[in-house]
């Protein structure tokens, strides 16, 4: 009896070994998180809102036959767009935590305020026009991708900014040298809050600035809210 005893004490002490030992181990796991609270950083995202160029197009061929029947001289307008944030870095590289770096691709449909004028095509404009007038519609597309710094993460609201993007523009109607490609820089900041899980809802302000290879003045600004959702 007194053997087994002994076996038994030693089972247990045994067994409380192991449970001793194996503590560490499990706390050195990381533990197993639902998915809906892992998010990643990544996020799509759609905005709109108010866009406004700082030089009108007014007096061109295309925008008005040079002004010959009334003007395109509106500046103002609005903007349609989207694009996706991706995560590079939630601390810069371990030297700021809580402020990560992604990387923006986004696409922007501009439509500025436009006017039924004289075209290109309209009698008297040029020694083959035919045509009468009609609304001449002032667009602009709008390619960019640029580095946005977020601050605050881990928290429901992060305000972020964007020190400087790359811009691909192209304008529409041409220029009168026939020319719609330019490129050119972005500065912009925002902010955005977490309504629910991954669906945020934010605002921002962004200025851009052509480097006018049309020869034409293509620098504007643009102001609105934005919806995103993280994926």
């Amino acid at each position: 009896m007194t053997q087994g005893w002994t076996r038994s004490r030693n089972i247990g002490v045994w067994c409380a070994a192991v449970a001793i030992a194996a503590v560490p181990a499990v706390c050195a796991v990381s533990p197993a998180y639902p998915e809906d609270t892992m998010p990643t950083g990544n996020r799509v995202f759609f905005r709109g809102g108010y866009a406004q160029l700082s030089s009108d197009r007014s007096n061109e061929l295309f925008t008005d036959g040079h002004s010959a029947v009334g003007s395109n001289n509106n500046i103002g307008g609005y903007y349609v767009g989207g694009g996706e944030d991706v995560m590079m870095t939630r601390d810069l590289w371990g030297m700021m935590k809580g402020t990560a770096l992604v990387g923006e691709i986004g696409v922007e449909f501009k439509r500025w305020n436009s006017n039924v004028v004289a075209n290109s095509d309209t009698t008297g404009v040029t020694g083959v026009s035919t045509g009468g007038t009609t609304q001449v519609q002032l667009t602009m597309l709008t390619v960019s991708v640029s580095p946005k710094v977020k601050f605050m993460q881990g928290t429901d609201f992060q305000p972020w900014v964007i020190p400087v993007g790359l811009d691909f523009n192209v304008i529409s109607p041409p220029s009168n040298q026939t020319q719609y490609l330019d490129i050119g820089v972005q500065f912009g900041a925002g902010g955005e809050y977490r309504v629910w899980k991954e669906l945020w809802l934010g605002v921002d302000s962004r200025y851009h600035v052509g480097s006018n290879q049309t020869n034409t003045v293509n620098n504007f600004w643009t102001i609105g809210p934005y919806v995103a959702i993280g994926f």
